[in-house]
């Protein structure tokens, strides 16, 4: 079983824009409790102070997703899922879907190969878009994902619409998108070292004949995305974070997060929780492109039928 084979058309922008975020759907939906695991071993210990080992809650991506379930329940895992798959149609779609497309427009006309610097600009452009347009639901389910973790365990919301309108209420319409910079440049870091990476990996195994394009090339090519984007972005993502789920007034700004994250923990601050961070991002970047580039194929065999 390799797959289906590359459509002889190619699939337009709106069969990949469709197709990317239900394969970002996909993704969440099987790596979500990495995710959180992820979340909760990023935000540990930025409200004890002093710390020390016996405080710590969460030991490890196994030991967090086991006390979780063991003082949570295995509920807990999915939590904040709702907005996750909001932010993913929205998100995915956006940054992955509209990836070629934006690619194209930054190429010269003529040229044979898009170049490196296009296809970093269109990672850029289609990351910082998508951020814009998605925030509020990243935001919310980041919160969703920490609540088990607060020092006063009550949840701050009942469900998702509820939390959209509380945080609009007692934080303003600014608080729906708090963290836009750091998230904006988490983004564009993750979607050159994602994208940009995978781009380049399967266009090197085909070019070589190393590899054929199915199955095979494009799990490769995305495990290597994965643990690409992991390396370049985890600094960017503890502190978005951390800022994302910090109370008003907690934080003046995503550079004083990073100021008291650095005085708290040190340089390996930046890199908490980067086990889970890499399973999660790199089985979420393997499921995410296979079922993408699966998905175009089927959407793109299917118009003839449906025409």
């Amino acid at each position: 079983m390799v797959g289906l084979k590359p459509p002889e058309v190619p699939p337009t922008a709106a069969v990949k824009f469709v197709s990317a975020g239900m394969a970002g759907c996909i993704a969440d939906l099987c790596t979500f409790p990495l995710d959180t695991a992820k979340v909760r071993l990023q935000i540990q210990g930025e409200m004890r102070t002093p710390r020390s080992i016996s405080s710590m809650e969460y030991r490890g991506v196994l030991g967090t997703l086991s006390t979780m379930v063991r003082t949570e329940g295995a509920r807990s895992l999915y939590s904040g899922l709702v907005a996750g798959l909001q932010r993913q149609m929205s998100f995915a779609s956006i940054r992955i879907g509209l990836y070629d497309s934006v690619k194209q427009l930054y190429t010269p006309k003529g040229a044979e190969n898009t170049g490196m610097a296009a296809r970093l600009l269109a990672g850029c452009t289609t990351g910082a878009v998508a951020v814009a347009c998605a925030q509020p639901t990243d935001v919310v389910k980041i919160r969703f994902q920490a609540s088990g973790a607060v020092s006063d365990s009550a949840r701050r919301y009942s469900g998702t619409v509820d939390a959209y309108c509380t945080i609009a209420r007692e934080e303003g319409l600014r608080g729906l998108w708090r963290g836009t910079l750091p998230n904006i440049a988490r983004n564009a870091i993750i979607n050159c070292g994602e994208l940009v990476t995978y781009d380049l990996l399967k266009d090197a195994l085909l070019r070589a004949q190393l590899m054929t394009d199915n199955l095979p090339c494009h799990f490769v090519a995305a495990f290597g995305a994965g643990f690409c984007a992991t390396v370049v972005a985890s600094p960017v993502d503890v502190v978005k974070t951390r800022y994302m789920n910090a109370r008003p007034g907690q934080y003046r700004s995503a550079l004083s997060c990073l100021l008291a994250l650095l005085t708290q923990d040190g340089p390996a601050g930046l890199y908490k929780g980067f086990v889970p961070s890499f399973l999660r991002l790199g089985s979420w970047n393997v499921v995410m492109f296979v079922s993408y580039e699966q998905l175009q194929r089927a959407m793109a065999l299917a118009r003839p039928a449906l025409a």
